[in-house]
């Protein structure tokens, strides 16, 4: 079975995560033994999503990063002491959608989701070079919009990736994204306000409490026998997803 390098093997160690991140997301990371690593604004995409780990990096495997041109050295810098290894993509992002989701591909054990027009060529590359099945649908914000439980289940607000993926025979949950915040839109992504510990820990921007839907969410997750950890009181936030890492 092909693993989902958004999940790590162990419990991480390292999280890249916004550099506008709030500083009790930071401190709670922590406290639980996970190092961060902020990001650098991307300047030339828009404000709302500049920091947004998932928008300029996606991890091929559990050591190997393809990351933005725009963005490329300032991680080969901040990541040189660990044992992850970066590749460069060729194509730049720019402001206006949808040239700013080449690398923003949704994962699924053994399976890349994405509107594969726009991806970066490099990264479908490594993709296939993994042996990971490309399946191609509309939405370029596929990993912001795809929260992974485990090997079938998947939270989505997308209505035609949740499609896709029953057709695919996974078991994913629809919500509704209308109580997501994201700074400078009117909402943001489910898959974007979380990140994985590990296979049995969910990692979360902020408190379901204020989600009209956090008993189905909740009960979602811990029927598979997974737990969450809440990594703030506030409500949820589109982080543009915890990327989570063992770096040593």
């Amino acid at each position: 079975m092909k693993k989902n390098p958004f999940i790590p093997l162990k419990s991480a160690d390292l999280a890249i995560i916004p550099g506008d991140t709030d500083k009790n997301i930071i401190n709670k990371l922590n406290e639980i033994g996970v190092k961060t690593i902020t990001t650098i604004k991307c300047k030339d995409i828009d404000e709302s999503i500049s920091y947004h780990p998932d928008i300029v990096i996606h991890p091929i495997n559990y050591n190997t990063l393809v990351i933005a041109p725009n963005v490329y050295d300032y991680y080969k810098e901040v990541l040189k002491e660990t044992n992850l290894k970066l590749i460069r993509g060729e194509r730049f992002l720019d402001v206006k959608y949808p040239d700013d989701i080449a690398y923003n591909v949704g994962r699924v054990y053994g399976k890349a989701f994405h509107n594969f027009k726009y991806s970066d060529e490099v990264l479908k590359f490594h993709l296939k070079k993994e042996g990971v099945e490309l399946i191609n649908v509309k939405q370029g914000y596929t990993k912001c919009s795809m929260t992974v439980i485990d090997e079938y289940s998947i939270i989505t607000e997308d209505k035609p990736i949740y499609n896709k993926l029953k057709e695919l025979e996974y078991d994913p949950l629809l919500i509704d994204s209308s109580y997501i915040n994201l700074k400078g839109q009117k909402y943001g992504f489910i898959g974007g306000t979380t990140g994985n510990l590990s296979k049995n820990t969910i990692l979360v921007s902020g408190s379901l409490s204020h989600h009209p839907e956090k008993e189905k969410i909740e009960n979602y997750i811990f029927k598979r026998n997974k737990k969450i950890i809440y990594l703030s009181d506030e409500k949820i936030l589109d982080l543009g997803t915890i990327i989570t890492l063992n770096g040593n």
